[in-house]
C-alpha cells in the first residue's frame, strides 16, 4: 500500500479521537483513550487488512450497525511510533490537520504521564472535545469535568 494513498485514505475516512470512561480505580477517576482509526463498507475488507498490514499494529473490527469494518490503533506506544511517524512524513490535508494537531497535542501529553494528573487532564478534555464536532459523546465535557477528582 503507497503511504500516500493511506494518508489521503484518512483524509477521507480516518478518524483521529480521544475517549473517556469514568473508573473509580484511577486517582483522577477519568481514563484517557486515544485511537486513530479508518472504517470502510463490508466491501472494502481487503483494504481495511491492507492498512492494518500497512502499519503492523491495531486491530480490525465488525460493525454490524453501520456494515463497516473498521481499523483501529488504541495503543499509545503504537501511536507514537507507528501512526505518528507515518503522518509526520506523508502529512495530512484539510480539515483533518486541526483534529491531528489536537490529537497529537494529547498524546504527547499522555506520554509524559501528565492525563494522571488532575491538573493537566481538564485541557486534554478540552482539547478532545474540539476534536471532531459531530462525534457522539456519553457525557458532555461540563459532567466529565464535575467527575475529575482533584
Amino acid at each position: 500500500m503507497e503511504p500516500w494513498y493511506v494518508t489521503g485514505l484518512t483524509n477521507g475516512e480516518g478518524t483521529f479521537s480521544v475517549s473517556f470512561n469514568l473508573r473509580q480505580k484511577l486517582k483522577t477517576k477519568i481514563e484517557v483513550r486515544p485511537s486513530f482509526s479508518l472504517s470502510l463498507n463490508q466491501r472494502d475488507l481487503r483494504i481495511i487488512e491492507e492498512l492494518k498490514n500497512f502499519f503492523g499494529v491495531g486491530f480490525i473490527r465488525y460493525s454490524r450497525f453501520d456494515n463497516c469494518y473498521r481499523y483501529e490503533v488504541r495503543n499509545l506506544t503504537d501511536l507514537l511510533k507507528v501512526v505518528v511517524p507515518h503522518f509526520r512524513n506523508y502529512p495530512l490535508t484539510g480539515s483533518k490537520v486541526k483534529d491531528y494537531g489536537k490529537f497529537l497535542e494529547i498524546i504527547e501529553m499522555m506520554k509524559r504521564n501528565l492525563h494522571l494528573s488532575a491538573d493537566y487532564l481538564p485541557r486534554i478534555i478540552e482539547l478532545a472535545y474540539q476534536m471532531n464536532p459531530s462525534g457522539k459523546r456519553k457525557l458532555s465535557q461540563q459532567a466529565l469535568l464535575r467527575h475529575l477528582v482533584r
